[in-house]
């Protein structure tokens, strides 16, 4: 029985250490304007889209030529960028400052080759209204935040979903590739996943924070530690859904990931940006 116990607890112990992703080279990105944060890649890893750390103006950085397109100059604009399946073309809002000192929201789709923009949702405060028309414009389900609880948006109907219960705060939600499940961040908890009706959750983990999708079976995130002002370190990790984990960036302080097609790209504490190819 002694032996069972302690051949399960080495096979748990090797499951968790497992080596997720290949790390093929770590890079840090010459970017022109220095310290900006991640807000996006494009779904063929072509560019990658630049912000601020209060989420003002938005850029696109090609990653082949190092030229840099200022797409947006608007608060708000950096905050839950989406990017179309065929990348032509990236979904933002941006606040306005209305004559009563109110900040509103409007819903802008810009095409990212033709610089041409328009307006999907007039300024407003209702965030539904800008959930369903960005939902029937990218033709796939979003989820959003609101009142700290997360909305399916789905063919124009959206649905509040509460997979750990109502009383629990929610952050980072995101659909998986092949939207069958929902990946969401409880604070004070830690990261999870769900089916699309809110179902069957699975814990992730503590330290995974701001979590994204890489494929339909790996997520990766940041594990990140602060001293109660500010972060004094953080580390990319990458966690399969049958449990595996792996720091992706032993020695370098990154965080906020996004990734597509074999690259990661994540923040620095000091405004770097980096590259991270895998496979």
């Amino acid at each position: 029985m002694k032996k069972s116990f302690l051949l399960i607890s080495l096979v748990i112990s090797m499951m968790a250490s497992a080596q997720v992703l290949q790390v093929q080279s770590v890079e840090k990105l010459q970017i022109p304007q220095g310290d900006v944060q991640v807000a996006g890649i494009s779904p063929d890893g072509s560019y990658i889209l630049l912000t601020n750390n209060t989420h003002t103006g938005l850029q696109k950085y090609h990653l082949s030529t190092g030229e840099t397109e200022v797409l947006s100059t608007a608060p708000g604009a950096g905050y839950n960028v989406q990017i179309a399946n065929d990348g032509q073309s990236v979904m933002f809002r941006e606040k306005t400052l209305n004559r009563n000192n109110l900040y509103k929201s409007k819903l802008v789709v810009r095409n990212v080759n033709k610089s041409l923009s328009k307006t999907l949702a007039l300024p407003t405060r209702d965030f539904s209204k800008l959930d369903v028309a960005g939902q029937l414009q990218m033709g796939r389900p979003m989820v959003n935040i609101q009142n700290q609880q997360i909305v399916l948006t789905v063919g124009g109907t959206s649905t509040v979903l509460s997979p750990c219960g109502a009383d629990k705060s929610y952050i980072w939600p995101s659909v998986s590739p092949d939207a069958q499940h929902i990946l969401f961040y409880v604070c004070g908890q830690g990261a999870y996943v769900c089916d699309m009706n809110g179902k069957n959750v699975q814990f992730l983990g503590h330290d995974l924070r701001a979590p994204k999708w890489y494929n339909n079976q790996i997520i990766i995130g940041m594990n990140d530690k602060d001293n109660g002002e500010i972060t004094i370190s953080s580390e990319i990790v990458a966690v399969s859904l049958q449990g595996q984990k792996q720091v992706l960036t032993n020695g370098i302080d990154a965080m906020y990931p996004y990734a597509a097609n074999g690259k990661i790209v994540c923040s620095g504490l000091n405004g770097e940006t980096y590259l991270i190819e895998v496979k």
